[in-house]
């Protein structure tokens, strides 16, 4: 449990970085991301996604990190 809270806190940490340092950037980018069409979103998800357990695996099953 413990190791989830700080991977939690982690993430809320990186995601709200951008928007506390920059957020007239993020506006602008937000707003040039509600334009790209639901396919484009759709395959970022899914390559994050993938990419995500795929460290998630080298973690668990490797001694690279």
């Amino acid at each position: 449990m413990e190791l989830l809270l700080t991977l939690v806190g982690l993430i809320l940490i990186v995601e709200g970085l951008p928007y506390a340092a920059f957020p007239e950037s993020m506006q602008r980018w937000l707003a040039q991301v509600q334009e790209l069409p639901p396919a484009v979103l759709r395959n970022f998800g899914l390559v994050a996604l993938g990419l995500g357990f795929f460290l998630c695996y080298l973690a668990q099953r490797t001694n690279f990190f």
